[in-house]
């Protein structure tokens, strides 16, 4: 498999001149969609690190009208570098919303692999590679669909994480597996890579989550859809800058909507039995 270079320590920069010219010429497509809201203090600096990273690499910035100036901001960064783009959102509206809006655009203007990350530098753009490496090329023997930068696999890892919340984000993602039949280890991780055709065969209009639950959301509408879903190993750093928008409220509202997914699911499945029968 062609790889898209090798997996860089925070703070080094990826050497596209080391790519072979197949390779390059993937990476024109790429796009990196980074939602965000009241990010000012960490969006230069991770909008940096993704274009140092992959300079092939286009990003596309989708604010929900931040108050502390992310919007004005993002227009500034993408005014100095034509590969910066930016949706403005009327309102705050959630993560989900943002990511699905991102997706429409994305896909109207044919851009290809999509890429999700945080805006607050807690996903690494220094591994960026690594989760395309295993996408590989679309036509490759064992290449995947959708790739997630895992927590939970043998070699992923968290900084800076409180045990109570360590323990909350794995038992949230085991939950997610029991409740939905999920292959991944780390059903909630948010950086993502999918591919177009990927996002081409999801039902987008029916993943109706707005908020984090999204990210299960989604997984379980490429499970369903037979897509390949892999993981990779990657390290999740707690914000450097800036205020986590995670609460208990928020964990607790994604963990009704997945009680309510499975329920749904072994009915389904009870009820398709009871045909067959």
């Amino acid at each position: 498999m062609t790889r898209w270079g090798s997996v860089e320590p925070m703070g080094s920069g990826y050497d596209s001149a080391d790519t072979p010219a197949e390779v390059r010429e993937r990476m024109a497509g790429l796009l990196v969609v980074i939602p965000t809201y009241n990010e000012r203090e960490s969006l230069a600096d991770t909008v940096s690190r993704v274009r140092a990273t992959v300079p092939e690499a286009s990003v596309l910035v989708v604010d929900d009208a931040s108050p502390d100036g992310t919007g004005p901001l993002a227009d500034e960064l993408a005014a100095s570098d034509a590969a910066v783009h930016v949706l403005h959102r009327s309102s705050k509206n959630g993560l989900g919303a943002a990511y699905l809006a991102a997706f429409d655009w994305a896909l109207d203007r044919g851009f290809d692999p999509i890429v999700q990350l945080d805006a607050d530098g807690s996903h690494l753009p220094e591994q960026l590679p690594r989760l395309l490496d295993r996408l590989g090329p679309a036509d490759a023997a064992g290449s995947a669909d959708v790739v997630i930068g895992s927590r939970w696999v043998p070699g992923g890892s968290i900084q800076n994480w409180p045990r109570r919340r360590e323990l909350l984000s794995r038992w949230g993602s085991a939950y997610a597996r029991t409740m939905l039949g999920l292959p991944t280890r780390d059903a909630t991780a948010g950086y993502r890579v999918f591919r177009a055709d990927a996002l081409r065969r999801l039902d987008l209009a029916g993943v109706h989550t707005r908020g984090y639950g999204f990210q299960v959301d989604m997984l379980w509408h490429a499970h369903d859809a037979g897509l390949q879903i892999a993981e990779v190993p990657v390290t999740f750093v707690e914000r450097a800058r800036g205020r986590s928008k995670m609460t208990t409220a928020i964990v607790l509202e994604a963990m009704v909507r997945v009680t309510g997914w499975g329920i749904q699911r072994r009915l389904a499945r009870r009820s398709g039995a009871a045909r067959v029968a």
